[in-house]
């Protein structure tokens, strides 16, 4: 494997199995260095969230509430409970406020997390199951 291939804000970084992933509750990973917050929906689609909480200013959004609302999937904040999409990372309430929101994958059960995405970018959500 090539030094670009295998490492890299690029690279896709296997982060767990999807069946130890709780529906609807959230978990923290180390990825490329970043605290990520890794939520799995009801209908077991993932996404991937930087774990720090802008508002709080604590790492947390792995332990925010996980809902939908208005069609959008969202966490609430812990402290504040301000919900960002899940799919872009920008905040309901103030869509000037944003969390990094990263690319996720399911591979043969594996979720894995790959590069970062602007709230311009491409659907972010990139996991079937």
């Amino acid at each position: 494997m090539s030094r670009r291939e295998g490492r890299g804000a690029d690279a896709w970084q296997p982060v767990c199995k999807l069946a130890e992933l709780e529906p609807e509750r959230g978990v923290t990973a180390l990825v490329h260095g970043q605290a990520i917050a890794i939520f799995k929906m009801a209908d077991g689609v993932v996404y991937a969230l930087g774990n720090h909480d802008p508002f709080a200013k604590a790492s947390a959004m792995s332990k925010g509430i996980v809902g939908i609302r208005d069609e959008v999937p969202f966490v609430g904040s812990p402290t504040h409970r301000h919900g960002f999409d899940l799919r872009t990372g920008i905040c309901l309430e103030d869509r000037h406020v944003s969390v990094p929101a990263y690319e996720v994958k399911v591979v043969n059960g594996t979720v894995y997390v790959g590069r970062r995405l602007t709230p311009a970018g491409p659907e972010p959500n990139l996991s079937r199951t």
